[in-house]
């Protein structure tokens, strides 16, 4: 039985990972903290219920147009809000809240046209397989999968490619890039992009599981910030080990005590790296100015 809930917090991590690392991408080269990304989150399923549903495409050519439509929400966020924002010199406090209206705006949007009832993309009991004693439903094995292959292409295309190295670069000292040359905006429309496509990924893959509601992107925003921060804020690595640890123990919070204390053992980690190891587990103390 253990074991069962440590494979389910393995795959609930790597959902988290996704997530968490979409976050991270904007926040580690912009410095924004992106509170509309949990709409990015939410609205991908939502899409995907009105081309799947609604209108009978397939899911799969469904999820594809849903993603775009995401990517093209999250663009004009970048283009009409942050990015004369950021040309005016606004301060990171004044881009954050202006996140959080759009958040609120979009939320009730979705709200006002769906309602705020629970919906489900996939009411068919889902086919299981199980190795011994551990049951996995062939959702599960797709969350796990696809986000894995996702996350591990990304790492690779960090290191290895001229793209890693601006988005590295970028994470470092946006004005020096600037500068050299750099096309900062540019490259943020790359960074925005993929953000919402992790969100995207991650929300469709989760909805597609246990449904969704307009309200669904926030809890998940907190879980993907806790992450980040657990893992080390700076290093693209560090959200990827911070969403399967707060994977695990959830699980296990589940497994030893209820399903309640699952957000207080969430944050009661949090709690203790900001106590006492604020830099996160692999980030490293600086010195401060």
């Amino acid at each position: 039985m253990l074991l069962q809930f440590i494979i389910n917090g393995i795959i609930v991590g790597s959902i988290y990972s996704l997530v968490s690392l979409g976050f991270a991408i904007v926040y580690n080269t912009t410095r924004i903290f992106h509170i509309a990304y949990a709409v990015l989150y939410m609205f991908c399923p939502y899409m995907i219920l009105t081309f799947f549903s609604n209108l009978g495409i397939p899911i799969f050519i469904a999820f594809i147009i849903a993603i775009l439509i995401t990517v093209v929400l999250s663009l004009l966020m970048e283009i009409i809000i942050y990015r004369p924002l950021a040309k005016k010199n606004s301060s990171l406090n004044i881009i954050m809240i202006s996140s959080i209206g759009i958040m609120i705006i979009v939320i009730n949007t979705i709200a006002l046209f769906y309602g705020n009832e629970t919906k489900i993309l996939n009411p068919d009991i889902s086919e299981t397989f199980s190795f011994g004693d551990i049951i996995i439903t062939y959702i599960q094995l797709a969350q796990f999968v696809i986000s894995t292959i996702i996350l591990l292409i990304f790492l690779a295309f960090l290191k290895f490619s001229k793209f890693g190295i601006r988005t590295r670069a970028m994470r470092d000292d946006d004005i020096l890039c600037s500068v050299f040359g750099m096309d900062i905006y540019k490259m943020r429309i790359i960074l925005f992009t993929l953000s919402a496509i992790f969100a995207a990924i991650g929300g469709g893959l989760v909805a597609y599981d246990v449904g969704m509601d307009p309200y669904v992107g926030m809890p998940m925003l907190l879980n993907a910030v806790v992450a980040l921060i657990i893992g080390g804020i700076g290093r693209f690595e560090a959200p990827i080990i911070g969403g399967f640890i707060i994977g695990i123990l959830q699980s296990l919070s589940v497994w030893a005590i209820s399903a309640r204390w699952q957000d207080a053992v969430t944050f009661t980690l949090l709690i203790l790296f900001l106590l006492f190891r604020p830099q996160g587990l692999l980030g490293e103390k600086k010195r401060a100015v």
